[in-house]
Order: C-alpha cells, then structure tokens, then sequence
C-alpha cells in the first residue's frame, strides 16, 4: 500500500518518503552575488532534520539579469558552487536527497534593466517593457542553462527541476500569449525547452532524473487549459523530462481572470490528468498541508510525490508532524524523541 511515508525511487534517485518540500523563493542573498547564504544553510537544512525525503532548492537562475530580483540565488559562476554544496552535504547527511530548480525569470526579472522575453510583450501596464531575444541570444540561453546543470552536478544535486512553469522564460516560449516570433523559436513553441532539457540530460550522471515544473493551466482569457499542457507535456517527455511537477499560472495579472487556488489541493486534477495521459510520473504541489489530504493524493495514486509550501514555511518539522498524526514510521532525530 503506497502513502505518505512509504519509499519512492525514480531511476538513481531513492526517497525515503515522498515528502517534498518544494521551491520557495527567499530574496534573500544579501550581497545580490547569486551565492547562497546562512539564511539558506538554515532554512533547508532543518527541513532535512525535520524529516522531509526530497527538498527542492528555489528558483536559481543562470544570468543575472535572469533573476526575479537581485536577491535570488545564482548558478552562472563557479564561486557559487560552494554553499550550495554545503547545504547539499548536509541535507544528505539528515537523510534528505535535494534538487534544485534551474530558471530565467525572463520578463519577469524585476530587477533586470530590461528584461529579454521571446516577444516584446509586458507582463502588465506596471511592469518593464521587455525586449525580444534575437535568435542567437536564444541559442546563447540554452548554453548557460546547460553550464548551469553542470555547476549543480557538481555541488552534488541528486536531480535536476527546469522550472518551465509561473510565466518565466520557458513559459513564455511555450505560450502562444506571450511567443509571437516568426523564427523557428516562434514556429515551434516547444523547441527552447527542448534544447535546454537536452541539453541539462548531457551534463547529468546517467541515473539522476530530470525534472520539469509546468503550469498545466493558465488563468487569462484566451490562455491555454489541461488539452494543451499535455500536448507540450509529451514533447517535453520525449525530449527527457522523467517527472513532471505539476502547477498552474503565473502568465498574468491573476485579476484578469478569476483568482485560482481557493480550494485544498485545487491542482492535483491536473496533476493526475497528466499522470494519467502520459504515463510519468507526476508531483502534486498547492494547498496540500493537511497531511490526511497529503496521504489520500499518494493513497489514491494522483500523484507520486506530494510538495507541502506553505505547511513547511509555517513549520520546518512538518513531516514529523504528519507521520505522528497518521501513525506512520519516520525516522525522528534522537534528540527530537521525546517529543514524539
């Protein structure tokens, strides 16, 4: 019987359980160099003493000018390489296996002088106007996103998420909103991603899965739904994605078409559908704090890992939590016994 606490392996990768405490960004790298700080060793490192099996480093960007604000972490140079492997070292060394998402926050890099995007298209009235990248500056991305995934290998990452999701760049190219090029990036919406999952599968050890982040629905009109996500989906899987994590939107002002996600585990339908339609595995992320409702999306099979946000940011022992409430085995840190 699969639940919460019961182990998972996806090729090289063994989870403990299939907890997973995914990417939140802090904006906090004081010095705006990309380089991971104390906040950072502390913030996911206790998650790993609190008993989460999969712990997924934020939104890590591979340019500057690729970063939401110029306090999000980086992976464009090697001297950025030490912290993450010291958070990673010790996030190993509690039982924990860690990834890391590996973005550009195309025009929505807030901080960014201006912002690159497929086309010159704003995210709204109040945000920077974008220019389109030329053809060779696309093809130049797809190269830092590879060196990127090389500097993760080599901090010692068990896997790797390319964060195609939450209108960043790859987004942007996949969506027919926000792509109106009449280069071959624009003729096929899903050729960016594929070159950057091609490529990140060349520089990642034979046994780690590769993951994917995509938003299976967007929420303005005329946005593409669950019919849609699933055809780019497939393209993405032949390319080499092993796992999708599964969210929605982000593409535009959420006011312009109904606020989403008022409901627990509002995206696990999607979650499940794409599980179904492609048959890969599928994490569900968004509202899923309560672990009864956690343990029923593994129970039910809708998904094979469950992402717990906000339930960890409120408490970094969430997973602790969880199995005492459901009376499942975890491993408790002996110092932590008596309190369980």
């Amino acid at each position: 019987m699969k639940d919460l606490f019961s182990p998972y392996t996806i090729k090289g990768l063994e989870l403990k359980n299939r907890v997973v405490m995914p990417p939140m960004c802090q904006y906090s790298v004081d010095k705006k160099d990309g380089v991971a700080t104390d906040w950072h060793y502390i913030h996911y490192v206790s998650r790993a003493v609190g008993g989460a099996g999969f712990i997924m480093i934020e939104m890590t960007d591979v340019e500057p000018d690729g970063r939401i604000s110029d306090f999000d972490l980086g992976l464009w140079s090697d001297e950025q390489i030490p912290a993450l492997k010291r958070i990673v070292d010790a996030c190993h060394s509690y039982g924990a296996k860690v990834g890391i998402q590996i973005a550009h926050a195309g025009r929505k890099a807030e901080d960014a002088e201006v912002p690159v995007a497929p086309s010159a298209i704003a995210f709204d009235e109040n945000s920077k106007q974008p220019r389109a990248l030329t053809t060779e500056e696309v093809k130049g991305l797809v190269e830092k996103f590879r060196a990127a995934v090389v500097r993760a290998v080599k901090a010692g990452f068990d896997t790797i998420e390319i964060h195609g999701a939450h209108g960043y760049l790859i987004h942007q190219f996949h969506s027919p909103l926000t792509n109106k090029r009449e280069d071959r990036y624009g003729k096929d919406l899903t050729l960016f991603g594929r070159e950057i999952i091609q490529a990140a599968k060349g520089e990642m050890l034979e046994d780690m899965p590769l993951l994917m982040r995509i938003s299976a629905k967007e929420y303005v009109e005329g946005g593409y739904g669950i019919k849609e996500s699933i055809a780019f989906a497939k393209e993405y899987q032949k390319a080499g994605v092993d796992m999708f994590d599964i969210s929605s939107g982000g593409e535009g002002p959420i006011a312009a078409w109904g606020r989403p996600g008022t409901h627990a585990a509002y995206q696990v339908p999607l979650a499940k559908e794409i599980k179904e339609a492609l048959d890969i595995p599928v994490m569900a992320v968004g509202r899923l704090e309560d672990p009864i409702l956690a343990n029923a999306v593994i129970g039910n099979e809708e998904a094979d890992l469950v992402a717990v946000g906000r339930g960890m940011l409120r408490n970094p022992y969430w997973s602790l939590e969880a199995a005492s409430k459901l009376k499942k085995e975890t491993a408790i840190p002996t110092q932590y016994t008596t309190g369980f």
